[in-house]
């Protein structure tokens, strides 16, 4: 036996001594473990050998601990209610909060500016928002959900659609006024782009009928996010590629102008995604149906 090895009994055992000892009654023990009584009496024969003493005395259809099993039951009742206050405490909290794991730019562009709402309804619920552009391991992670872009063929996860991934350039107004006021698709080769890199320029000028060769085009501002690249473009940085959803009301207050009827789109939607094992805790729903109620109505607005 290695030093420091615990040698204890088989727990199935001892918890059912400890039930029978509390209850004083093998059939109330058996009731509370959704056991037999026959096998709550077998575990406490199996621990009785174990130990190598008898630790119930049966008389009478009673049964009744001896010196030893009264000298032990104290210690394993007490040890059995750390136990249980050790994982009710993690119960209470693992429900006291909910983790949402989300990109940087969803984060940045659209939950941060509502979730207050969802808090007001749920003021019981501690909300904790970890934005980042790496996918969450639900194995490893305390993320109760999590918000991602993709095709939503996640294995080993339940997926709701949000919203479809568009996108199309836009600018400052400021920005604009100094290039002229109005703009061709052709004359964005020109401008300073911001995320230039980004595969969706070739593709949405290709759209527009401007073809252009990914490497050929004009080196711009390189920044983390959608969330960045918007701020920057409303500072007069140059042009961005930016999903309309999420730039609504700097659209609507002048902050952003959309230079473009056409948007495109590469099949690519916004997903709130939950491991099958956690898609029932009510925190979980909760959250779900607000966030599913609040972008719809924000997409028909």
């Amino acid at each position: 036996m290695l030093p420091g090895m615990r040698q204890l009994p088989p727990l199935a055992a001892v918890r059912a001594f400890e039930a029978a000892a509390r209850h004083q009654n093998f059939t109330n023990a058996a009731a509370e473990l959704n056991m037999t009584q026959a096998a709550v009496s077998y575990q406490v024969k199996l621990l009785e050998e174990r130990v190598g003493t008898t630790l119930f005395r049966r008389e009478r259809g009673r049964v009744l601990l001896t010196d030893a099993g009264r000298a032990v039951a104290e210690d394993v009742t007490r040890a059995f209610d750390l136990i249980d206050g050790g994982f009710g405490r993690l119960r209470r909290d693992l429900g006291a909060t909910l983790t949402i794991s989300t990109t940087l730019t969803f984060a940045n562009t659209w939950l941060a500016w509502h979730i207050g709402s969802f808090q007001l309804a749920n003021p019981e619920l501690a909300v904790r928002l970890d934005a980042d552009h790496l996918l969450v391991d639900f194995a490893s992670s305390n993320a109760d959900l999590a918000i991602r872009s993709g095709h939503g063929d996640w294995p080993g996860l339940h997926a709701d659609l949000l919203l479809g991934v568009e996108f199309t350039p836009m600018c400052s107004p400021a920005f604009l006024a100094r290039h002229g006021g109005k703009l061709t698709p052709s004359d964005l080769l020109d401008l300073p782009l911001i995320g230039a890199d980004d595969p969706w320029w070739p593709y949405w000028l290709g759209e527009a009928g401007v073809a252009v060769d990914p490497c050929e085009m004009r080196a711009g501002i390189r920044l983390d996010s959608q969330a960045s690249e918007g701020h920057a473009a409303m500072a007069g940085q140059g042009v961005a590629m930016l999903t309309p959803f999420f730039w609504k009301t700097d659209l609507a207050e002048g902050r952003l102008v959309q230079l473009f009827g056409q948007v495109s789109t590469r099949g690519f939607g916004y997903w709130l995604v939950v491991p099958e094992t956690r898609r029932h805790l009510p925190k979980v729903r909760r959250f779900r149906d607000w966030l599913l109620a609040t972008i719809a109505e924000e997409r028909e607005s």
